[in-house]
């Protein structure tokens, strides 16, 4: 018991400090979304790396000191977590067309933020996700028209990479829209996501 809550805690230490690199590094990179902007990859790694080091922290005391109420506290907290994941995970089958909507609406939103003062972290997602994916805005590469108010896309949306290629024609830009194409990566190693939570769940029972 108490390797487990010092390999938690040691893990949690990892992830903050992964977090901490990101957010030194690459400020708020992977912010997409206009509605929170706090939701970076760096905020994400931070917060659950705290928590989990915490969890980790009031384990080991309990174990070293053979503490009741710090162990009793130990087990609620991991119940908690557990019946949080369960909810998230039912909540995201239950409402995923909504989730779906409301999330293609925000991330449209958000490209008419990208280039702007300020917002480095979300220009440099969207440009490394357009690179990596193949793809080009969130529904369509039309969608970069909205932005820019005349025919034009990011150099990352260009099939081969140049300056200014965004002005070109739409032949020379990728064609595959940008969320269902990282849905369809997602849903294709859902398995080993969902292999990797039932592993979690079950050393957190």
């Amino acid at each position: 018991f108490l390797c487990f809550s010092l390999f938690s805690q040691l893990g949690g230490c990892g992830i903050l400090g992964v977090g901490i690199w990101l957010a030194v590094t690459q400020g708020n990179f992977a912010t997409l979304s206009s509605s929170f902007p706090s939701l970076s990859a760096a905020n994400l790694l931070i917060v659950t790396g705290t928590f989990v080091m915490i969890i980790g922290f009031v384990g080991c005391i309990g174990a070293i000191k053979e503490n009741k109420c710090l162990l009793l506290s130990f087990f609620i907290m991991l119940l908690i977590i557990f019946l949080l994941e369960l909810t998230v995970v039912i909540l995201f089958f239950v409402y995923t067309d909504k989730i779906d909507k409301y999330a293609q609406r925000d991330l449209k939103k958000g490209l008419h933020l990208y280039g702007t003062d300020g917002n480095i972290g979300l220009t440099n997602a969207w440009s490394i996700i357009q690179t990596d994916f193949r793809c080009c805005g969130v529904s369509n590469y039309t969608d970069w028209f909205e932005v820019y108010n005349t025919t034009r896309v990011p150099d990352s949306c260009c099939l081969e990479f140049s300056e200014n290629c965004g002005l070109h024609s739409p032949g020379t830009w990728w064609k595959a829209p940008c969320y269902e194409t990282v849905k369809v990566w997602l849903q294709e190693n859902l398995l080993a996501v969902g292999i990797f939570g039932l592993c979690t769940a079950m050393v957190q029972v």
